[in-house]
C-alpha cells in the first residue's frame, strides 16, 4: 500500500490547459463586441493581478466600465446577462448543457499543458489530487473527462461554492478527500494556480483552517511563456511571491519532481 504523501489539488486554466486563445480570447472578443475596443492580453493581466477578477464574465464587464469611464462616456454598459450570453456564444459556440461534440467555439482550441499519463503518475507517488476552478462544469468536466479521460475526477466548479478567493470550495474538496477527521493532522495540502486570486486563495484557507497544513504553488500563464515575455513573466511571477506564493514553477510538470514534504 502506497503511503500517503499528501494532497495535490489543481486550477484548470492556465495550469492543465491553456486558455490563451479561448477563455481569455472571448474576454477580447466579448468586449470588442460591446464597445468596439479590444483589450490586449497585458490589459486582461492588470485587471486579473487585482485578485478579484477570477470570474471571466465579470472580468469582461469590469474592462467595457473602466473602458466607459476613461474614453467613451456615452458607452452603454450592458447587462451581465448579455455579457454572458455573448461570452458563452463565444467559448462554446452550442449549448453548455448540450452534446460536447456538437461545439464550435472557442473551447476547441484549447492546448493541454499536461500529458493523459499525468495523473497516474502522481497517484504512483503517493498523492491525491482534485480540482478547484472558476471554469463553468462543463467546460471544466470536458477537459477533465473526455480530453484528459480521467474516470469522475473530484471537481470543484463554478457554482458549486463561492468564486476564488473564498476558500470554501478549496476546503470542502480537501475535507472530502482527506477525510475531514484528518485533514488537520499535518497533510499536506498544495494548489497550484496561475492567478493572483489563486494565491489569496490559500491565504485565506489558512485562515479558515489554521491546522491545515497549506501550500501556494503558482505558474504563470502560457501566454507568459513565450521567450520575448520573459521580463512580463518574471515581474508576473514575482507579483504571485508577493502576495504569498510558497513557490513558483516553471510548468506544471514540474510537479512530478517536487518534493512537499
Amino acid at each position: 500500500i502506497l503511503k500517503l504523501q499528501g494532497l495535490l489539488l489543481f486550477d484548470i486554466d492556465g495550469v492543465i490547459r491553456d486558455v490563451s486563445g479561448s477563455y481569455r480570447l472571448a474576454i477580447e472578443k466579448t468586449v470588442e463586441h460591446f464597445c468596439d475596443w479590444r483589450p490586449q492580453p497585458e490589459d486582461i493581466d492588470t485587471l486579473k493581478v487585482e485578485g478579484c477578477w477570477n470570474n471571466d464574465w465579470d472580468a469582461s464587464l469590469e474592462l467595457i466600465r473602466r473602458y466607459k469611464k476613461t474614453h467613451k462616456p456615452g458607452l452603454e454598459i450592458p447587462n451581465r446577462g448579455s455579457v454572458v450570453q455573448v461570452f458563452s456564444d463565444l467559448y462554446f459556440g452550442g449549448d453548455p448543457e448540450g452534446d460536447p461534440s456538437t461545439w464550435q467555439g472557442l473551447i476547441r482550441n484549447e492546448p493541454l499543458l499536461i500529458e493523459e499519463s499525468f495523473f497516474k503518475k502522481l497517484t504512483s507517488k503517493g498523492f491525491l489530487w482534485g480540482f478547484v476552478s472558476g471554469a463553468e462544469r462543463p467546460s471544466a468536466r470536458f477537459i477533465l473527462e473526455e480530453r484528459l479521460r480521467l474516470k469522475d475526477p473530484p471537481l470543484i466548479a463554478m457554482g458549486d461554492a463561492p468564486e476564488k478567493p473564498n476558500p470554501t470550495g478549496l476546503i470542502k474538496l480537501a475535507e472530502q478527500l482527506l477525510g475531514a477527521e484528518i485533514s488537520g493532522a499535518g497533510w499536506p495540502i498544495a494548489y497550484l494556480g496561475d492567478t493572483v486570486a489563486d494565491v489569496l486563495t490559500i491565504i485565506e484557507a489558512r485562515k479558515a483552517r489554521p491546522k491545515m497544513n497549506f501550500t501556494s504553488l503558482a505558474v504563470a500563464p502560457p501566454h507568459l511563456q513565450k521567450n520575448r515575455l520573459q521580463s512580463d513573466r518574471k515581474a508576473y511571477e514575482h507579483h504571485l511571491t508577493q502576495v504569498g506564493a510558497d513557490k513558483i514553477l516553471s510548468c506544471t510538470n514540474d510537479l512530478l519532481k517536487l518534493k512537499l514534504l
